[in-house]
């Protein structure tokens, strides 16, 4: 009995302990890298206008039109992107299922080959196969997993992708823009702002990379920081000019 036991407990702190972290990114991947996007564009847009001297109240229009042009720009594309990768898939999902409908035979032994290509003994994979094609949408899944490498029952939604690039867009692209809003009549509070608003979100980014918090932190602050400096110095120039 204890080694029944001891082992069911050494299945549970394995069951427990071996776990992976989101290596596709899920919901947080596309949450930061959307907001980052929004800080550094809005960021640089806001320091070129602001280093041609001009007045704050240019600089709040800049950052809010920069802002709402960024975001209807990002859902657009995310939306157009994602939907033309759906129906793509959907065409091939289809092109699947008239195979399977026209050709059962031949494409059982085409599953079993890619079984047998992956080391199950040939008798065995082709066993797997037969089972597996007796029922058409079980046989359309594993096809579309083994031959195309998608999952018919997880699409991407072009409506979810569009909307979450919208609003991490525009919540990053609004922090440049808040100090301003709030009562401030010089560039700094607002690159201030940002700046810690980069650093968290590459500090975030580490989740889905191996990179560490601080470093992953610091190399965005850095990016961020140099894209505004370089804007700043062309609106500079460019206001020095005219």
């Amino acid at each position: 009995m204890s080694i029944i036991e001891t082992e069911a407990t050494l299945h549970e702190a394995h069951r427990d302990n071996h776990t992976h972290r989101d290596v596709n990114g899920g919901w947080l991947r596309p949450a930061v890298f959307g907001a980052m996007d929004g800080l550094v564009s809005n960021l640089a847009l806001m320091s070129g206008v602001a280093g041609g001297a001009v007045s704050p109240q240019t600089i709040v229009i800049t950052g809010l039109a920069g802002l709402a042009a960024g975001a209807f720009s990002m859902a657009a594309g995310e939306y157009t992107s994602v939907a033309s990768q759906r129906e793509l898939v959907q065409a091939e999902l289809e092109v699947e299922r008239r195979e399977l409908r026209k050709h059962p035979v031949d494409e059982m032994e085409e599953l079993a080959a890619l079984y047998v290509a992956r080391g199950v003994e040939p008798r065995l994979a082709r066993e797997v196969a037969v089972q597996l094609s007796r029922d058409p949408e079980r046989a359309l899944e594993i096809h579309a997993r083994e031959e195309l490498g998608i999952d018919p029952d997880d699409l991407p939604s072009p409506t979810v992708a569009a909307v979450s690039s919208f609003a991490s867009f525009a919540l990053g692209a609004l922090l440049p823009v808040l100090p301003y809003l709030l009562g401030a009549t010089s560039l700094w509070p607002a690159v201030l702002l940002a700046l810690l608003g980069l650093f968290a979100c590459g500090a975030l980014v580490s989740r889905v990379t191996v990179r560490g918090w601080w470093s992953s932190g610091l190399r965005q602050l850095a990016l961020g920081g140099a894209a505004a400096a370089v804007t700043y110095a062309i609106g500079s120039l460019v206001g020095a000019a005219v």
